[in-house]
């Protein structure tokens, strides 16, 4: 198996979308659609607009993308040195070397690229060819490439903008310094042609758009924000004159050209740096994505001139801390990020996930903007922990999460995807106590939350209200709560703390009953309610795994090298996977209380959480925004569905249709074989060096349409033959050969009720011969011979054409052109001609044999599954009392039918195995 895990294979990640590159903006001709482009790490995403659903996702690259450029046919990606041109939005097709620093501009012209990078070097390419077409080197100390842009309707023009505040206009075909523009005193971060032409827009480093006529040199208004430097600008061209400039604190403004005035601003439109801003061509809207890991699309149909968001895609902006499964189907994943949200991935389709929003100290005064109050102070801090449950969660709230340096929890409803009203906090306590712990019973109504202080409180979800605490002098420990988790019936409570101690408590009388003394400090605590197994993580590195019911110790397993960040069980509890600071994650099996799985990954795992179906394993890692899925051990199995190909099903001697004529589609499948089926998994030796995992990538919506270039061959071309245990069929027409075998009672129900009567003057008209390409024949006897009444031998004994090519065929094997033959021939001249085969037609014993090996090469082939079992049908019907006298026929005959009947026993097969999972699956998602 590739990688180093014996048991998970990488599926795909959750919740990455963009980052600090400005986006790309393509149009499809062909489909008539807008398609953007964001980079994210060594690859990138391509979304339609309409839906922001994605469509394609690049090939992996050697190192990050620092930037990226379109045009009708490619994508452009550059990544350190080197420049890499996408053809399909994946497949690289051309490598760009020459550059000696990092590339960081880049501008498709027409059959060139332009690319600047850091060390002053501006290098035109030939597209197809690869091959620098012109150099220009400028000394980044007076004229430091920061911005490019082609002026519309100037051949072969480009315009530079500098860092040191100066622009130069080139001319990239003869490689001459047309003019140079003094500047602004303020280096240029933007360039961005308006609808006007000559004119462009310019951002500055100091904040001020300057709006100036190219061909005459003129500044034509200025203005400035208050936010900053100008990190893109876009010109709205379906009416409204406005142009866009947007801000490293993520805000946005909105200036209208006519009045030279700003007429609206749209603050906090991303919570960082805002890469780029877009308008579409001819269409109210704005596109623009940021740092922050979100692509936001903006309507502009407010008074005013305002915008709102019409749709987005966002994760977090900050690595994610806590992720867990939500609900007991597993589509669902929770995760809380540093960047202090609470957002729900589904792992069907991006367009159900949930940002539950940020935490709130107070929610009246976050809603009112004329308290003078800034964005930032009523936010609560990121979260640290928190417990999630559905059973009542229509009811009222269902998740609980407690917050880093704060007393008091917050609820939160899923179902409304905001903030709950109730902040949990203990009575007469101190206020530098924290929460650190907290944990939904299996009822959804109470919530047991740990703090600091060693107290551990009881709260009523329903009214929010303090129901009581654990322990005598009000602590249930004497230091801070690590852990805290109930029983499936509210029956028994355990807590552990720093004091070494882990405590059985009884739920309603919340009496202690119990208690085991640990051999060091608990990190965290995680219980199987269904199997009653609690998982302790101490920070010796070691687990401890106790039976509730006994009360003891039943494992204790130790390999970490690091602190073990969380702890996950199977949903039957046979196994515990935890993941650590030395980065590896590993599975033990509890009944054998062995390792069973071990691998590394790049980054350490902090949080993670396998699925209450057992299907994936979600895991979240440092310095990683995404949310990474894992499915168990797979196997590529073999499914039919209905989609393209057409065959019917016959009797055993194959002479009737049983079944109609269905239509499949054969393909692969990855199957969950764990889920299947055991796993023949072996304990791994003490000595056991784990390999590394390669962490998943993001995958294309199956359900999107995927986007390709305009001038590319989209026309699929199918293989003669997909592989040996398949078959192929002919894809002729049903009329062709699903009739053959009632062709006596076609003609008889055809057949007219009176005889023809010839006209009184017939036409003249010229004789053709049957078949499906219309002949002219020619006259084959003379007018002595056409008087007289004796046929000569000749004439009886000529054969057709498809008799004699079937001989040559038998002599050379090859079956190709008699083949060929039949299919142009339509039911009535097939039954000519089989009827031909015997001596009655001109024919001979050997035709039959021919025709006989002429199957047996089809069904050997695999080919035309369809004509052959239709032809066979009708040949047999035709000579079948002819063929039972011939020796050699009938052992043809006895060979054909043993590869009929394994063939049609393997394909059965598959068909039973591919109905049986359909079953399976339709029975699974109602």
């Amino acid at each position: 198996m590739s990688g180093g895990s014996f048991l998970f294979s990488g599926f795909r990640v959750l919740g990455l979308y963009s980052n600090h590159v400005p986006h790309v903006i393509r149009y499809h001709k062909k489909h008539r659609e807008f398609y953007l482009v964001t980079a994210v790490g060594k690859c990138f995403h391509t979304y339609n607009v309409n839906r922001l659903g994605i469509v394609a996702v690049s090939n992996t690259l050697s190192d990050d993308i620092t930037c990226l450029a379109a045009d009708r046919m490619l994508v452009f990606a550059a990544s350190g040195q080197v420049i890499s041109a996408f053809a399909r939005n994946k497949e690289v097709i051309m490598h760009y070397h020459g550059h000696r620093q990092e590339v960081r501009v880049l501008l498709p012209l027409g059959e060139q690229l332009i690319s600047a990078d850091s060390g002053g070097d501006v290098i035109v390419w030939d597209v197809q060819g690869g091959d620098v077409y012109l150099r220009l080197q400028f000394d980044p100390n007076t004229f430091d490439v920061s911005a490019m842009m082609h002026p519309s309707t100037y051949l072969n023009k480009v315009l530079l903008g500098s860092s040191q505040g100066a622009l130069q206009l080139w001319n990239i075909k003869t490689s001459k310094l047309l003019f140079t523009f003094s500047g602004w005193s303020a280096g240029v971060t933007a360039l961005q042609q308006s609808p006007a032409v000559d004119v462009v827009g310019v951002g500055t480093a100091t904040g001020r758009i300057i709006i100036h006529n190219i061909r005459i040199d003129e500044t034509l208004m200025i203005f400035t924000q208050d936010w900053g430097p100008v990190s893109s600008l876009a010109f709205r061209t379906d009416g409204p004159p406005i142009v866009a400039s947007s801000s490293p604190q993520g805000h946005i403004a909105f200036w209208d050209l006519v009045r030279r005035q700003l007429v609206a601003q749209q603050r906090h439109a991303h919570s960082t740096a805002v890469a780029s801003a877009t308008f579409l061509h001819g269409e109210p809207l704005l596109i623009t994505n940021g740092a922050d890991n979100a692509i936001k699309v903006w309507i502009f149909d407010q008074e005013g001139g305002e915008a709102r968001l019409l749709r987005s895609r966002q994760g977090h902006s900050a690595p994610p801390t806590t992720i867990r499964h939500h609900g007991n189907d597993g589509k669902n994943i929770l995760s809380a990020g540093q960047d202090g949200t609470l957002q729900s991935f589904s792992t069907v389709h991006e367009r159900f996930n949930k940002n539950l929003g940020h935490g709130s100290i107070n929610k009246k005064k976050a809603h009112k903007k004329n308290k003078g109050l800034l964005y930032e102070e009523l936010r609560l801090p990121a979260i640290i922990a928190f417990s999630s449950a559905a059973t009542r969660q229509s009811d009222w709230d269902g998740i609980v999460a407690c917050h880093r340096g704060r007393l008091a929890a917050t609820t939160w409803n899923y179902q409304r995807c905001t903030m709950g009203a109730h902040h949990l906090q203990p009575p007469s306590v101190r206020r530098d106590i924290v929460a650190t712990a907290v944990d939904i019973t299996s009822c959804g109504n109470f919530v047991l939350i740990g703090s600091s202080c060693g107290r551990v409180d009881v709260y009523n979800l329903q009214s929010g209200l303090h129901r009581g605490c654990y322990g005598d002098d009000y602590k249930a420990h004497s230091s801070a709560i690590q852990g805290v988790a109930t029983d499936t019936l509210n029956q028994v409570t355990l807590t552990t703390g720093s004091d070494l101690l882990l405590k059985f408590w009884r739920f309603k009388s919340r009496k202690q009953e119990e208690q085991l003394k640990l051999n060091a400090t608990p990190a965290s605590m995680i219980l199987h309610r269904e199997s009653g197994m609690l998982a302790l993580a101490l920070h010796d590195f070691t687990l401890l795994v106790v039976d509730i019911e006994t009360r003891r110790v039943v494992r204790k397993f130790s390999g970490h090298r690091g602190k073990i960040n969380d702890m996950t069980f199977s949903p039957d509890g046979r196994w515990l996977i935890t993941g650590a600071m030395d980065c590896t994650i590993r599975t033990w099996d509890l009944p054998s209380g062995c390792l069973v799985d071990c691998f590394l990954v790049a980054m350490a795992p902090v949080s993670m959480s396998l699925s209450p179906t057992g299907d994936f394993l979600a895991t979240a890692h440092v310095d990683s925004l995404g949310t990474y899925l894992w499915s168990e051990l797979i196997t590529e199995q073999t499914i039919v569905t209905a989609q393209q190909y057409s065959f019917g099903i016959y009797n055993d001697d194959f002479t009737d249709l049983l079944y109609q004529p269905i239509t499949v589609h054969i393909s692969s499948l990855r199957t969950n074989k764990s889920l299947c089926g055991p796993v023949g998994l072996r304990p791994l030796p003490a000595d056991y060096l784990p390999a590394v995992e390669t962490l998943p990538g993001v995958t294309a919506d199956e359900h999107e349409q995927e986007v390709k270039s305009e001038e590319a061959d989209d026309a699929y071309k199918s293989a003669e033959q997909l592989g040996v245990e398949l078959v192929t069929l002919s894809l002729l027409p049903e009329s062709r050969w699903k009739s053959l075998l009632h062709l006596d009672e076609i003609k008889r129900r055809n057949k007219p009720v009176a005889p023809p009567v010839a006209p009184a003057a017939a036409p003249f008209f010229l004789p053709t011969t049957p078949g499906f390409t219309p002949r002219f024949a020619s006259p084959t006897t003379t007018e002595q011979e056409a008087q007289s009444k004796v046929l000569t031998w000749g004439l009886l004994s000529q054969n057709s054409e498809f008799s004699s090519a079937l001989l040559s065929a038998l002599e050379s094997g090859s079956f190709e052109h008699p083949l060929r033959l039949l299919k142009d021939c339509g039911p009535s001249a097939l039954s000519i001609e089989f009827r031909s085969l015997t001596s009655e037609g001109s024919g001979t014993n050997a035709h039959l044999l021919a025709f006989i090996h002429m199957i047996d090469s089809m069904l050997s082939s695999g080919r035309d599954f369809d004509l052959a079992h239709a032809y066979l049908a009708l040949f047999l019907k035709l000579h079948l009392q002819l063929l039972s006298q011939d020796a050699l026929a009938m052992v043809a005959l006895l060979r054909l039918s043993s590869r009929l009947e394994a063939g049609w026993t393997e394909l059965r097969a598959l068909f039973d195995q591919s109905l049986c999972l359909l079953s399976y699956t339709k029975s699974a998602l109602l």
